[in-house]
C-alpha cells in the first residue's frame, strides 16, 4: 500500500517511547500502583495494573465476582472525577427503543421516584458534565464534578436510575411517542404524533448530513444491528409499545452487561463499594444475548441510492448530489491495525497534501469531502469511506473513476516521508495536550464495498409529510370509541402531571454554602514586545506553548467587514513567504498543534454600546518548535499570498457548504443571533459574522463566476488588521520556557514592525477601559424591536427571544443569570420539552448583556414564544422557593468553576478584560440574590412594554406568521 510503511512503524514505535514518567507528587497514580492483580476489593477482582506514564495515569481493570461486570478506572491527579456506566444496547428494529430508552431510565427511579431526577439534578450539583448517549451498539450514561461529596449523590442518582427506573407509562409517552389531540383539553381537535424523541428524530433527518450518514451505515452492514436507526425513524417509532420498552430494559440494563469507567483523583474503594452496596449486590450474573456477530462480507460490490431535502442556502444550487464509496475493514478489537488504519486514512485525506484533496477537492467536481469519510471505528467492523457533496448528478462516474484510480495511485506510489513526519508531529500534539497496511484493504478484491449516492428531491419533506399522515390515519382508523376516550383521557392525565409541582426532596443536594467563596488566583505578567502589550501567564502545559494575538479592526472601512469571516478561515491557507499553500499547510503540520484566524467580537463589561471588534489568532506548538511557529506567523504578517484564484475558490466553496450544512443542527444559535441583532452593536456585528447574514453572504461568493474582486479586497483587509499598532498578544507556557518564549514573541514583533507603516486609519468614535483605541461605539445605533421568520426546508422549528439588559458589571447582571437558570429548571423545561415536545429549550443571560430565549428542535412555533411570556410572569408572580433560588444558583456556578485547561488560563483577562477581582465581586453578587431580586429583574427587563426585544423562528412553512405584517419574512 505505501512505501515507508517500515519507516513510519519504526517512528511509531519510538515516539510511543519518547513519553517519559514526571514526577508530580502523583498520589492517586501511586496509590492505584499498589493493586495487585488477583486482589479482592468490594466484590471485584483486580485483573491487570498498568502505568501509563505517557498520560500521567494508572490503569486498573477489575471484574465483578457475582454479576461479571468490567471496570476500568484512571487514577490521574485530576480533580475533575468522572463516572460512566455502558451498555451494549443492540436493537433489531428502527422503533428508536434505546434511545426512547435512555430518555425514559431519567424519569424516575425506585429510589428517586421524582419526574426527571437527572434535570433536576442539573441545579443540585456542581457537576461539569451530565449527560447520556445513544450510539449504533451501545448506550451511555456520563458524569463528571470536582467536588467529592457531589461525586457520591450523582452516583446513586445515575445508578438508581440506570439499573433501577420506575419506567411508568406516562414518561414513555412524553419522551417517546403518543397519540394526542392536538389541544389536549379539546376532544374535538384533531389527533396528532407527539413526543420528545418522535420530534427529536425529525430534527435529526432534517440535516442531510446526518441523514446520509445513517443510510450508509444501514446499507453497508444490513445483516444485524447496524441496519436499523438506534435513535429511532421517526415513522417506526409509532410502532414501539410500553411492554417492549420494559422488556429491552430487562434484557440489556443488566450489569453481566455492563461497562463501567471512573477517572480522577478519587479513591478507587469507595466507587467500588457504592456500587456494589446500591446496585450490583441486588443482582445475579445472566448470559445476555446482545454480542454483535460479525458482518458477512459480500461476494460482489453493491451500489444504492437515497433521497433527502433540497437546500435552498447551498453554495450551488444545481450540485447537491453525494457520492460515497465505503469499504468493510477489520475488527476493531485489533487496536493497533486500528490506529494504524486511522492514521493512514489521516495520509489518504487530511490536507492539501493528501492524495485525494488532490483528486477530488481540487479540480472543484464537488463543494467539499462528505461529512461521512475517512476511517470509521464506531461499529465493530471498522470502515473506510471516501466521497463528495455538492457535486453534479453528471459526474457521478467520473467521482467513481477519480476514487479507484486514486487507490491504485497510492498503493503504487505510497507517501512522502514529510507527510508521515507531520503525522506523528501531531500525534505527538495529542499527546502533549491536556484535555497494518492498508492497500489490501481496498484494493479491488474487497468485494465488500458500497457505493452510496443522494440526490434532492423537491418534494421530499412533502412525502415525508404524507407518510407520517398515512401513519397517523393507520392508528387513527384502528381506534375503537373506548381508544379515543383513553387517549382523551390520558392525556389529561399528562397534562396534569406535567403540570404539578415535584417534590425532589428525594433527590440529594449540594448546598449553597459547599460553593467556595474565593476563586483561585490566576496570576499573569504584563508586559510589552516591540511596544506591543503582551500577557504571559505560567502553566503546566506539559511542554507546549500557546500563543494568541487580538488584533482589532476599528480601522477597517466598513464595506470590507463583510468579509472578515472569510479573510479569517483562508489568510493560513494561501501560502505565505516563499511557501506555497501545499508547503505551508505541510510547514503547519510539522511545526505547530495548527493555526488559526477567526473574527471577534468583545463587549464592554460596563457599556452595552462599546465593543471591541478584531480577530484571534491562536497556535500552540511543542517548545523546540518556537522559532518555527513564530516565523510562520512572521510570514503570514509580512508577505501572505493573495495570488491563487482557484484555490480561493476551493476554499469558498468548502466554507459555503459548511455554513449551509451547520444550520440545521445548530439553528438555535443561529436564531439566537438573528433575534439579538436589532438590540446592541456587538450583537448587529454578530449577525453579521456569524448569523444567517453570513450564510447567506457566503452562498452569494461561492456563486460568482469570478473571485477576481473578493481576492482584492483580501490585501486590503490584510493591512487593518495584521498590524501591530492594532495588536496584543498572550502567551501560556511553563516558567522554564517563558523567557525563551518572550524572546520569540519580541522577536516577531520586530520583524512584522513594518506593516504600521501600511496603516491608514479610519477613526471610530472611541471610549475604551482596555486601551486608547481598542474599544468603539456605534453613535448611529438604536436598539428596536424586529421579528424574523426564515422559512427553512426543515421538519422542526428554532425559536428564540432576545431582550437588551444589562453588562457583565451591573448589579443585575448576576441576578438575571439566576433568574434565567430558574427560570429554564423550573418553568421553561416544562413548558417547551415535557408539554410542547421540543428536544430543548430555556434562557440564558449572556456576556453581551442580553437576555435570550431559546429551544431547539421544536415541533412549534408561536406557542413557544407564549411559553416565553409565560416564564416571565412566572417569576414575576414569585412563583418560585429559596430551595429553586438555591438550586439555580448551584447551576450558575457549576459553569462559572469548570474547570480551565492549563492552554486557557489567563484567557477571560486578555479577551475580555475580565480580571480575577471583577471575577470575585460577580462571584459574590451572585450569592447575595433574593427573591426580591429575582422578582424585580424580571419585572423591570422583561415585563411587557419594559423591554426592546428581537424576535426569531427558523422553520418549515408557517402561513399564519406570513400572513402577520409583523413579521419579517426572509
Amino acid at each position: 500500500m505505501f512505501r515507508h510503511s517500515k519507516v513510519f512503524i519504526t517512528k511509531l514505535k519510538n515516539l510511543s517511547l519518547q513519553g517519559s514518567w514526571r514526577s508530580r507528587g502523583s498520589s492517586a497514580v501511586e496509590r492505584a500502583l499498589q493493586y495487585t492483580a488477583g486482589q479482592k476489593l468490594h466484590g471485584f477482582t483486580v485483573k491487570e495494573v498498568t502505568a501509563v506514564p505517557d498520560l500521567f495515569l494508572t490503569a486498573v481493570k477489575l471484574s465483578h465476582d457475582a454479576t461479571g461486570a468490567q471496570y476500568l478506572h484512571a487514577a490521574r491527579d485530576d480533580s475533575n472525577n468522572l463516572f460512566s456506566v455502558q451498555f451494549r444496547t443492540t436493537p433489531m428494529d428502527s422503533t428508536g427503543v434505546p434511545h426512547i430508552l435512555e430518555h425514559t431510565v431519567l424519569c424516575g427511579s425506585q429510589r428517586f421516584p421524582c419526574r426527571d431526577p437527572f434535570f433536576k439534578m442539573l441545579n443540585r450539583s456542581l457537576s461539569t458534565f451530565m449527560n447520556a448517549f445513544t450510539a449504533s451498539d451501545y448506550t451511555m450514561y456520563p458524569f463528571s464534578t470536582q467536588n467529592a461529596k457531589d461525586f457520591q449523590n450523582l452516583l446513586s442518582v445515575y445508578l438508581d436510575a440506570v439499573f433501577f427506573p420506575c419506567l411508568r407509562e406516562l414518561d414513555f409517552w412524553q419522551e417517546g411517542w403518543r397519540l394526542e389531540h392536538e389541544t389536549p383539553t379539546d376532544p374535538s381537535s384533531r389527533l396528532v404524533f407527539k413526543g420528545v424523541v418522535f420530534n427529536e428524530m425529525k430534527g435529526v433527518f432534517s440535516d442531510n448530513e446526518r441523514l446520509y450518514a445513517q443510510h450508509l451505515q444501514n446499507k453497508l452492514l444490513p445483516d444485524h444491528t447496524y441496519s436499523v436507526v438506534s435513535g429511532g425513524e421517526p415513522l417506526a417509532i409509532p410502532d414501539l409499545t410500553w411492554e417492549q420498552l420494559k422488556h429491552f430494559h430487562a434484557t440489556h440494563y443488566h450489569p453481566s452487561n455492563a461497562r463501567f469507567f471512573t477517572y480522577g483523583d478519587l479513591p478507587l474503594e469507595q466507587h467500588l463499594q457504592q456500587i456494589e452496596e446500591e446496585a450490583l449486590s441486588k443482582f445475579e450474573r445472566t448470559e445476555p444475548n446482545t454480542a454483535v456477530p460479525p458482518q458477512t462480507h459480500w461476494d460482489k460490490p453493491r451500489v444504492d441510492h437515497v433521497t433527502c431535502r433540497p437546500d435552498a442556502l447551498a453554495p450551488d444550487p444545481i450540485k447537491q448530489n453525494t457520492l460515497c464509496m465505503s469499504y468493510l475493514l477489520g475488527d476493531i478489537t485489533d487496536t493497533f491495525e486500528a490506529f494504524i488504519l486511522s492514521l493512514l486514512s489521516s495520509l489518504m485525506i487530511s490536507g492539501p497534501n493528501s492524495p485525494f484533496y488532490k483528486a477530488l477537492i481540487e479540480p472543484e467536481i464537488g463543494s467539499d469531502f462528505s461529512s461521512s469519510v475517512g476511517f470509521d471505528g464506531s461499529t465493530r467492523q471498522a470502515s473506510f469511506t471516501i466521497g463528495l457533496q455538492g457535486m453534479a448528478e453528471d459526474d457521478t462516474e467520473t467521482v467513481k473513476h477519480i476514487i479507484a484510480q486514486t487507490i491504485d495511485d497510492i498503493i503504487a506510489t505510497g507517501f512522502e516521508e514529510e507527510q508521515i513526519e507531520a503525522l506523528l508531529h501531531k500525534i505527538e500534539i495529542q499527546m502533549k495536550h491536556q484535555s497494518t497496511s492498508f492497500g489490501l484493504a481496498l484494493a479491488s478484491d474487497n468485494a465488500h464495498r458500497l457505493t452510496l449516492t443522494m440526490s434532492p428531491d423537491e418534494r421530499f419533506l412533502e412525502k415525508q409529510a404524507e407518510a407520517e399522515e398515512q401513519k397517523l390515519q393507520q392508528k387513527i382508523q384502528n381506534l375503537s370509541d373506548a381508544d379515543h376516550k383513553d387517549i382523551y383521557e390520558k392525556g389529561l392525565q399528562l397534562l396534569a402531571a406535567q403540570s404539578t409541582t415535584q417534590d425532589a426532596s428525594c433527590l440529594p443536594a449540594l448546598k449553597v454554602s459547599d460553593i467556595e467563596p474565593i476563586i483561585p488566583y490566576t496570576p499573569v505578567q504584563p508586559g510589552t514586545a516591540g511596544g506591543v502589550p503582551v500577557q504571559y501567564c505560567e502553566q503546566p502545559t506539559n511542554g507546549m506553548v500557546y500563543f494568541r494575538a487580538m488584533c482589532n479592526l476599528n480601522s477597517l472601512p466598513e464595506d470590507l467587514k463583510i468579509y472578515v469571516p472569510l479573510f479569517c478561515s483562508v489568510i493560513t491557507k494561501l501560502g505565505c513567504g516563499e511557501l506555497d499553500y501545499r508547503q505551508q499547510a505541510q510547514r503547519i503540520e510539522l511545526k505547530t498543534g495548527g493555526m488559526s484566524v477567526s473574527p471577534q467580537i468583545i463587549p464592554d463589561t460596563a457599556d452595552l454600546d462599546l465593543y471591541e471588534q478584531g480577530i484571534i489568532l491562536s497556535s500552540s506548538c511543542l517548545e523546540r518548535n518556537l522559532p518555527d511557529m513564530f516565523q510562520l506567523w512572521s510570514d503570514i504578517f509580512n508577505s501572505p499570498r493573495f495570488d491563487d484564484e482557484q484555490r480561493l475558490r476551493v476554499l469558498v466553496m468548502m466554507s459555503a457548504q459548511e455554513l449551509s450544512n451547520g444550520i440545521s443542527y445548530s439553528g438555535h444559535m443561529y436564531a439566537m443571533t438573528r433575534a439579538a441583532r436589532t438590540l446592541t452593536p456587538t450583537a448587529d456585528l454578530q449577525e453579521a459574522f456569524s448569523g444567517m447574514d453570513q450564510v447567506r453572504f457566503m452562498k452569494r461568493i461561492a456563486e460568482m463566476t469570478d473571485l477576481t474582486s473578493v481576492l482584492r479586497k483580501l490585501p486590503r483587509i490584510k493591512r487593518h488588521l495584521l498590524n501591530p499598532e492594532n495588536m496584543r498578544c498572550a502567551v501560556n507556557a511553563t516558567p522554564q520556557k517563558m523567557s525563551e518564549a518572550a524572546g520569540e514573541v519580541e522577536r516577531f514583533i520586530g520583524n512584522i514592525a513594518a506593516n504600521r507603516k501600511e496603516r491608514k486609519p479610519v477613526r471610530p468614535t472611541v471610549r475604551s477601559h482596555r486601551s486608547p483605541s481598542s474599544s468603539c461605539q456605534e453613535p448611529h445605533f438604536k436598539p428596536c424591536q424586529m421579528k424574523t421568520y426564515f422559512q427553512l426546508p426543515f421538519n422542526v422549528n428554532f425559536v428564540s427571544e432576545c431582550v437588551r439588559a444589562v453588562p457583565f458589571t451591573h448589579t443585575d447582571y448576576a441576578s438575571l443569570c439566576i433568574l434565567a437558570r430558574m427560570m429554564t429548571a423550573k418553568f421553561l423545561h416544562g413548558e417547551i420539552r415535557e408539554k410542547g415536545g421540543a428536544y430543548g429549550g430555556g434562557a440564558r443571560m449572556g456576556g453581551g448583556g442580553l437576555f435570550s430565549f431559546y429551544s431547539y428542535r421544536d415541533p412549534n412555533s408561536t406557542q413557544t414564544l407564549s411559553a416565553f411570556r409565560g416564564g416571565v410572569e412566572w417569576a414575576r408572580a414569585g412563583k418560585f422557593t429559596q430551595q429553586d433560588i438555591d438550586e439555580a444558583k448551584l447551576s450558575v456556578f457549576s459553569a462559572v468553576d469548570a474547570p480551565v485547561a492549563p492552554s486557557d488560563k489567563g484567557l477571560g483577562r486578555f479577551l475580555n478584560g475580565i480580571t480575577d477581582e471583577m471575577k470575585q465581586r460577580y462571584r459574590e453578587r451572585l450569592f447575595a440574590v433574593t427573591d426580591k431580586n429575582l422578582i424585580d429583574v424580571a419585572g423591570r427587563y422583561l415585563g411587557v412594554g419594559q423591554q426592546t426585544c428581537g424576535v426569531a423562528i427558523l422553520g418549515p412553512e408557517n402561513e399564519s406568521i406570513r400572513k402577520d405584517p409583523s413579521w419579517v419574512v426572509k
